[in-house]
């Protein structure tokens, strides 16, 4: 019988244990605010367009602050960063129930945000560290994904409950015990490391700043729809997105590798599924809870049970893409799980005012199956595809790449039912997310990776 170890690719279960507690903040931060959202309007007394800046503020910090601490990680170490980013959410967490305001709470939500950044790069350099030379640890990768998925898939049950018993400010305090046990073990499981010797440390900054100019004034773009396009922003969005590739094409340790994107057409492929699949998902996870609750009527607590199969089904397929994606690669997985999210899309036309529970339940079914599917064959790809001395950045920038589609998702949201939050508005959204599905099948099909010849 394999023993632990072997099932996880070689890696140590204790540091893959460690590892997945830390990962597992960052979803579980980012799916538990979507049943507190309507609680927070009301507390407030804000909007919605103006409410979901706490999870377009998360996601922009995130999607800027995921590969500048993996770029810290390649030069610092993994495991300073891993404690510092702990450190971070455990300070920021005990802070957000005295926020005085909303957007006292977005700025916090933001820091947060950061912290939650360090552990994903973190882990992948740990694993690949960890594991036999020339393997690619699926058991390891799979575990941190298992975790991943059904924290994401259970942050709205648990915030739910949180809300309904203990008020909102819970859904942030619960981080408090986990940051503390996950800071214990870090400390004294994660091994010690550091830049090498005579390495030149260096931190693009102008790229950073480029970077998050580019990010936020798309954003803020896409949003202003609600109220009247601000159609200026095209042209800041036009010249620092410009900026941003002149100047990362001259510099020698870039904090977006453009050229590295180019020549690396497998991990360009990676990046570009991540995104579109996360902009369909995420559109989903967001826009279903406030509709039942705003439409359906139901109680928060009832919403998240309401999509709880979602993290029943990501947990279970997890072994089953395994076993696929070591039989066949990851490809055949991909196209699966995408073909699975386009039929789970075209159902949300089924919903209606007067829908019943079951059909909401299928629905979060068919949005369940294709996640470990698509989680784990893009992480696979991911880690065959990314430079060994580049693996926390590239691993920063799969992430940031998920955070991409989530605020596009959240800004579609944001949009739409701030003028129609309705079946109508739900079904409009849903022909988004099927446009965003036929797209994710047609790169799973169209676009085959290979492993790069070469890690430098």
């Amino acid at each position: 019988m394999a023993s632990g170890r072997d099932r996880l690719g070689g890696v140590p279960p204790r540091l893959v244990a460690t590892l997945a507690l830390g990962t597992t903040l960052n979803p579980l931060n980012s799916s538990m605010i979507a049943v507190a959202l309507a609680t927070l309007q009301r507390e407030f007394d804000t909007s919605i367009a103006e409410v979901t800046w706490l999870v377009s503020g998360f996601y922009v910090a995130a999607a800027v602050g995921q590969p500048l601490m993996g770029r810290l990680i390649d030069q610092f170490g993994a495991r300073r960063l891993f404690l510092f980013g702990l450190a971070l959410v455990l300070a920021t967490s005990a802070l957000m129930p005295f926020a005085p305001g909303l957007w006292w709470l977005v700025a916090l939500r933001v820091v947060q945000a950061f912290g939650t950044s360090a552990a994903y790069p973190a882990a992948l350099t740990v694993i690949r560290s960890a594991a036999p030379k020339g393997s690619t640890p699926a058991g390891a990768l799979g575990a941190i994904s298992m975790a991943n998925s059904s924290c994401a898939a259970l942050g709205p049950v648990l915030g739910g409950f949180l809300v309904a018993w203990a008020g909102w400010p819970a859904v942030f305090v619960v981080n408090v015990p986990l940051t503390l046990i996950g800071l214990v073990l870090a400390w004294r499981v994660l091994p010690r490391t550091g830049p090498e010797p005579g390495r030149r440390v260096s931190i693009d900054l102008p790229g950073i700043g480029l970077f998050t100019a580019t990010l936020i004034s798309l954003l803020a773009f896409i949003l202003s729809f609600a109220n009247g396009p601000r159609w200026w922003l095209i042209a800041v969005i036009i010249v620092a997105g410009l900026g941003l590739v002149l100047w990362e094409r001259r510099v020698d340790e870039p904090f977006l590798d453009v050229r590295g994107l180019v020549t690396n057409r497998a991990l360009s492929s990676v990046l570009a599924q991540q995104g579109m699949i996360n902009l369909t998902f995420y559109a989903m996870f967001f826009s279903l809870p406030l509709w039942i609750e705003a439409v359906r009527g139901f109680g928060s607590d009832t919403a998240g049970l309401l999509v709880l199969p979602v993290a029943g089904l990501g947990i279970a397929t997890v072994p089953l893409a395994a076993r696929l994606i070591g039989r066949s690669g990851s490809r055949p997985a991909l196209i699966f799980g995408s073909c699975v999210l386009l039929v789970a899309t075209l159902l949300i036309q089924l919903l209606g005012d007067g829908s019943p529970i079951w059909l909401i339940v299928l629905i979060a079914l068919a949005f369940g199956i294709p996640n470990g599917f698509n989680n784990l064959g893009l992480q696979t790809s991911l880690y065959d595809a990314a430079p060994a001395d580049r693996t926390a950045s590239a691993g920063g920038l799969f992430q940031t790449f998920r955070y991409l589609g989530a605020i596009l998702a959240t800004a579609m949201i944001g949009l739409i039912f701030e003028r129609d939050l309705s079946s109508d508005g739900l079904h409009h959204l849903g022909l988004l997310m099927t446009g965003g599905a036929v797209l994710v099948l047609l790169l799973a099909l169209l676009i085959r990776r290979q492993r790069p010849e070469s890690a430098d």
